[in-house]
């Protein structure tokens, strides 16, 4: 029975993908839900949580360069799993925390774990499809995101109901390893996936322009030779200047329509699921136009960048915000917001493919969601410094306007460097990577 040939079998690993990523934003979001909770209970500021937030964030830079390396070196099937158990033991451990210190330790371990998603959900990517199919892979299983967020939006209110907040830990950690069983079971590399017919295989393999499909065999990449190429520093940039603007959505958002709209957390949220939802067709829709543009017969990387521009005019909506009086009309700009940014981030995701060789990908996903991730470890900072300073002086709105009109301009600066850095658009060679001719 599991020898069967399945048709179409790459799509049931973008299903499990899925799954896995829905996991890891449902475990880190809770923190965000449970926080009006958590800051009356701990007599939180602003500036404690946001130090909160810098744990993991920092912790998730670490593993993203550290788990990019391992899942190169052992493979995806392996490395996969490891970064799933890591993460849903520290989710787990959040409900032993007394104390701000306490949440933050917990943060690290829950950063260092789910840092390797996205390497290895990339570098799966890169292993089981064609080109022309990669950027609608990633927005499916990057569909996630908004996903996790929307399950936890309606499983934590649940849980509430009947237990307390550290049983929402204890039993959300849990999910990860549910998980590992199917991927355990369900997942190799093409060529030594048993279930995968001779003509899948051939379609995906000759739609991969002759990159190779050795998985953890490969382990001659040398990290310091990626930073010397224009389209590493293309990935850095397009996750270092964008990234902390989707953390600040994922974190801070709920906190948001708490004080600006007076939302009751303790329920479920139409608003906020409403918000997260429009990034699901942000994450697949921006993969889908890309993918369409290349079968119309444009250049691979042509079609990305087109498709970044696009969005991040439309990221300008956000400053807006600050004049919606109503809640459903901050909801709608709100949304076109983070679902704009999901379509960024499936291209810019999907670009790492394209340029480097599917042995470096997942090192290059993780070089360029560490810096995302240092990013993300600098920005709480101001956040938590400017709502402080505008929530002492009886204006905290004030202090989410000047935030939403940063994030508005950034997707276009971060645009204006990824076309200069790749004008030449010329993919890395292997042998330009390792030791081998």
């Amino acid at each position: 029975m599991l020898s069967t040939k399945i048709k179409n079998y790459r799509w049931l690993i973008v299903v499990l993908l899925f799954f896995a990523t829905t996991i890891n934003y449902l475990d880190r979001q809770i923190i965000g839900l449970l926080k009006p909770i958590l800051e009356k209970e701990f007599n939180w500021s602003e500036t404690d949580f946001a130090h909160i937030v810098m744990a993991f964030t920092a912790a998730y830079a670490v593993g993203l360069i550290s788990f990019g390396w391992l899942i190169d070196k052992i493979g995806t099937k392996l490395g996969y799993a490891i970064t799933i158990v890591v993460w849903s033991i520290a989710g787990m451990l959040h409900a032993l925390a007394r104390s701000a210190f306490g949440f933050g330790l917990a943060r690290v371990g829950l950063g260092l774990g789910e840092a390797g998603n996205y390497p290895a959900a990339m570098k799966t990517v890169a292993e089981w499809f064609p080109k022309n199919e990669r950027a609608l892979a990633t927005g499916l299983f990057n569909a996630g995101t908004s996903v996790g967020v929307v399950v936890a939006l309606l499983v934590v209110p649940l849980i509430l109901n009947f237990y307390g907040w550290q049983e929402v830990f204890w039993i959300t950690g849990a999910f990860g390893f549910v998980w590992l069983i199917f991927w355990w079971i369900f997942y190799d590399v093409p060529s030594k996936q048993k279930r995968l017919s001779a003509q899948e295989y051939t379609y995906i393999t000759n739609g991969q322009d002759g990159e190779t499909d050795k998985g953890s065999a490969i382990r001659t990449v040398r990290w310091q030779r990626l930073f010397m190429f224009p389209q590493t520093w293309a990935m850095i940039t397009g996750k270092g200047l964008i990234d902390p603007i989707y953390w600040f959505f994922l974190f801070w958002l709920p906190s948001y329509f708490s004080s600006t709209f007076s939302l009751d957390l303790k329920k479920p949220s139409l608003q906020l699921m409403v918000i997260y939802a429009a990034t699901t067709i942000g994450s697949i829709g921006g993969g889908y136009l890309s993918s369409w543009l290349i079968k119309k017969g444009w250049p691979v990387l042509k079609a990305r960048k087109t498709v970044l521009i696009i969005f991040a005019f439309l990221e300008v909506s956000i400053i807006l915000a600050q004049f919606a009086k109503e809640a459903w009309v901050a909801v709608a700009l709100i949304s076109l917001a983070v679902a704009a940014h999901q379509a960024w981030a499936t291209n810019v995701f999907t670009m790492a493919s394209d340029m480097f060789p599917t042995e470096a990908v997942s090192s290059v996903v993780g070089i360029a969601g560490m810096a995302g991730a240092i990013g993300g470890i600098l920005f709480p900072i101001l956040i938590g410094t400017l709502l402080d300073t505008y929530k002492a002086a009886g204006n905290l709105t004030g202090g989410y306007n000047i935030i939403f009109t940063f994030c508005g301009f950034t997707y276009l600066i971060a645009w204006t460097i990824i076309h200069f850095l790749t004008r030449k658009s010329e993919k890395v060679r292997l042998s330009e990577l390792t030791d081998l001719k």
